[in-house]
């Protein structure tokens, strides 16, 4: 090597650079023990949905849609919720809006597995506050709502989604 060209080894186990990307869409999932014709109608039967969410504490049904009211620490926040897919055994989703702007798809996908005695369900989530002054105001009224800026949501949402599968499985007799 020339004089002045020196090039170090590189380091082995580099630091993990953290992502300051905004995730716009997550999903977990999670094999339930009952199959697809079993767990649909337990996951769209949203009054249930606070048995097994970590934020939603009530839920009041309207139409084709629901009011869900939600709290996270000192936090308390209501959304109103429109179903827009209802397929019985396969998938179950729902729009989110607060103050009539879009916040969120929520939807749950459901995929039989060991024969069809089990069902893979997938819980999802797309945030919808895309554009303009639309989002900038949803994402103040999320961060004041929720204590949560709207860039961290996506991983608090995951932490939720885990949660909510795990008791939904054991809802439906799996463990916990």
């Amino acid at each position: 090597m020339k004089p002045g060209k020196h090039h170090p080894d590189p380091d082995p186990d580099p630091e993990p650079v953290a992502s300051t990307a905004r995730v716009w869409e997550i999903e977990e999932s999670l094999t339930v023990p009952l199959a697809p014709e079993v767990v649909y109608p337990i996951v769209a039967d949203v009054r249930r949905m606070k048995d097994w969410s970590p934020e939603l504490f009530a839920v009041r049904c309207r139409g084709r849609g629901f009011v869900g009211f939600n709290r996270r620490g000192p936090w308390v926040w209501f959304t109103v919720c429109r179903i827009v897919t209802a397929d019985p055994g396969r998938e179950f989703a729902f729009d989110v809006t607060s103050f009539g702007l879009p916040i969120a798809r929520w939807g749950y996908r459901f995929a039989p597995t060991e024969g069809g005695t089990a069902t893979l369900v997938t819980e999802y989530w797309i945030d919808r506050r895309r554009d303009g002054w639309r989002r900038r105001v949803a994402e103040i009224l999320g961060l004041v709502f929720t204590g949560t800026p709207a860039a961290r949501r996506a991983e608090r949402n995951r932490e939720g989604m885990r949660t909510t599968l795990r008791r939904l499985r054991a809802a439906c007799g799996g463990a916990p």
